[in-house]
């Protein structure tokens, strides 16, 4: 798994990431989602260094084995403006000046704050199964409150949701399912099995949802009241297994106010686009970057 890269781990403010990296040519930062690590990248990396691009893959803070800052009233520390900080504190120490950035699911909101606050750093923005999170909250209805009721359970803080969950992760999780070996590649799955195994990983993941509904959608409220916009090219990609479409309709036009020079395209999948189509986002993702 990532043969020819570097494992490593680098301080970048108040945490220090777990990061591989490899390649040559212009840089790109992969960033996965929840509950994921870096290494749900296994299948895309080597392929985008193939292709000719220097390819960065951080756990994000909280997730993996990145560093689990103590939280506030405020969730700040796991805000989506403290993970792009330190996306950009990550290539300033590999020497990248500019960059391209992917997310997906929760790291598609680290990808775009990380255009929004950083317009100078970042040359291409793709975001996967993703939209803005006030947008997501402002059209909120039934049918993303029973597909996404997890937003709200994890944002609990009275009575934790890590209590919950850490009674009983492989099966929260559904580590042996639809999370299994089998779908996710033998390695990928240990690191996501020590991932959801450790409490403090599961405290550190759910604080980024709280983060999301509070302090993020504030972030989001402040750009978009300041008539700011997202100049770089942009791409959005969404599972055409997965509900995105479902519930949002057209994944484009819910981004454009956002991201005026923004292209997009299904990708035949279940959410997990980087482990269950790893060819066809290969191919979108050289075409566009």
């Amino acid at each position: 798994m990532f043969e020819d890269f570097t494992l490593d781990r680098i301080p970048v403010g108040d945490v220090t990431l777990r990061v591989r990296y490899g390649g040559s040519g212009p840089p790109v930062v992969l960033l996965h989602g929840h509950p994921r690590t870096h290494t749900t990248w296994y299948a895309v990396a080597p392929a985008l260094a193939a292709a000719g691009f220097t390819v960065v893959c951080p756990d994000t803070r909280g997730y993996g084995q990145s560093g689990k800052p103590v939280t506030d009233a405020e969730h700040t520390p796991y805000s989506k403006r403290a993970m792009s900080n330190d996306v950009v504190g990550l290539m300033d120490a590999l020497g990248h000046d500019t960059f391209s950035v992917v997310g997906h699911d929760r790291g598609s909101q680290v990808a775009y704050r990380t255009a929004f606050d950083h317009p100078e750093r970042v040359s291409k923005l793709v975001v996967m199964d993703g939209v803005p999170v006030v947008e997501a909250l402002e059209r909120c209805g039934a049918k993303f409150a029973a597909m996404w009721w997890h937003w709200w359970f994890f944002a609990q803080t009275a009575k934790p949701a890590e209590r919950v969950i850490c009674a009983d992760p492989e099966t929260w999780y559904e580590a042996w399912t639809s999370n299994s070996p089998e779908a996710l590649g033998p390695e990928n799955h240990a690191d996501f099995l020590a991932a959801i195994r450790n409490p403090a990983t599961v405290h550190a993941m759910v604080e980024d949802y709280r983060a999301g509904l509070g302090v993020d959608r504030r972030h989001d409220e402040e750009f978009r009241a300041a008539g700011r916009q997202v100049g770089c090219p942009a791409m959005v990609l969404w599972s055409t297994r997965d509900d995105l479409e479902e519930i949002y309709g057209d994944p484009v036009a819910v981004w454009r106010p956002w991201c005026p020079n923004i292209v997009g395209y299904g990708v035949d999948s279940t959410h997990h686009l980087a482990e269950n189509a790893p060819a066809e986002l290969v191919e979108r993702l050289v075409a566009f970057l």
